[in-house]
């Protein structure tokens, strides 16, 4: 009963191993190989260039105002919440 079994599982592995390689051509996922491109390295390398300077136009705003409270306050209202259980904790559904 072994020797059926382990035959039955050789060829099951080997379906799935077939199907799998075959997955590649069925799906079109080679498609990139026949791709021809019509410009040259030098024009794609221009064109990014240009278009890193057009997402570096941001600016950080810094608005760091000087706090009111101490840091061991915040602790200790944190504690205190945390043991009142008025933290959300986990998932709420």
């Amino acid at each position: 009963m072994t020797s059926i079994a382990r035959t039955l599982s050789i060829a099951a592995v080997s379906v799935f191993a077939s199907l799998g390689a075959q997955a590649s051509e069925l799906y079109g996922a080679g498609f990139e190989a026949g791709f021809q491109s019509t410009r040259s390295r030098a024009e794609v390398h221009a064109e990014a260039a240009q278009a890193v300077t057009q997402f570096k136009n941001y600016v950080v705003e810094s608005n760091t105002a000087a706090s009111k409270v101490e840091r061991s306050t915040v602790q200790a209202e944190a504690v205190k919440a945390a043991r009142q259980r008025q933290i959300a904790v986990g998932e709420r559904a």
